[in-house]
């Protein structure tokens, strides 16, 4: 196929855009965050994004941080959330909210009392509750909106950024833990037994409350587990990435041709 031709949607499976390599599908991201960030600003005086880590994202970031882009973008009105964190200090090489900084955050006008990150240098499970509690803060109050801000209806975030690892695990949603069941909480801690490490993640709760929620897959590494997750059976204890299914918001695959070989 030309890629003149891209992207193209896959037949049966709905929300899925096929791009021809990884800069292509890193640049289709970054249009998207434009778009989204200008009609919530626009409607709701806000954009509340939640950003993911991977390699994937890294590369969106930085397309994102370029004056092509963001000059597009009113950052005056952006607040930066992630959906999940190592549990680590702000500054190790394994921090999202570091990765994040690094590629984005520091390039752009970005107010500081606009980016709310997950403590990971503090105690996992206090980390994840303050998290909450920001969370809860922030979309009951008139900036943050009416959409939520209690136990019935959840953080609603604009944009959701997701990555998928080779696991089929989403955020620190890993196969067999707890997380992936959670039906109250917003945000939980929990000790990822394969990883031998502390995770603080968004759980299903929060994640399919948003408005939109958007996968960014690429490489062929990752085609087997991408087939099994969109067209296999449903076995979220499995494959955690098909937990995530919005209930009033628009779900989107973004991935690249090698990631969709199999498909």
């Amino acid at each position: 196929m030309a890629e003149s031709e891209y992207p193209r949607s896959l037949q049966g499976l709905k929300g899925v855009e096929v791009y021809p390599d990884a800069v292509s599908l890193a640049r289709a991201a970054v249009e998207h965050f434009v778009a989204l960030a200008a009609e919530a600003i626009s409607t709701r005086g806000r954009f509340a994004v939640a950003l993911a880590g991977g390699s994937t994202p890294r590369a969106t970031y930085r397309l994102l941080a370029a004056d092509e882009f963001a000059a597009r973008v009113d950052w005056r009105h952006v607040h930066v959330f992630w959906g999940d964190e190592r549990c680590v200090p702000p500054d190790h090489p394994d921090s999202n909210y570091r990765m994040a900084r690094q590629t984005l955050l520091d390039a752009v006008p970005l107010p500081a009392d606009n980016v709310h990150r997950i403590q990971g240098e503090m105690e996992p499970t206090r980390a994840a509750a303050q998290y909450e509690r920001t969370l809860r803060a922030f979309f009951s109050s008139s900036a943050g909106g009416r959409d939520a801000g209690n136990e019935e209806t959840p953080a609603r975030f604009d944009l959701v950024l997701l990555g998928m690892g080779g696991d089929g695990h989403t955020a620190s949603l890993f196969p067999g833990t707890m997380a992936i069941g959670e039906q109250t909480r917003w945000v939980v801690a929990h000790h990822v037994e394969k990883l031998s490490a502390w995770r603080v993640t968004l759980t299903p709760v929060a994640i399919n409350a948003a408005a939109n929620v958007t996968f960014l897959v690429s490489g062929a590494g990752k085609a087997e587990r991408l087939q099994q997750v969109l067209a296999g059976p449903y076995r979220p204890d499995v494959l955690p990435a098909q937990i995530v299914r919005p209930g009033r918001g628009r779900l989107r695959w973004l991935v690249d041709a090698a990631a969709a070989a199999l498909l």
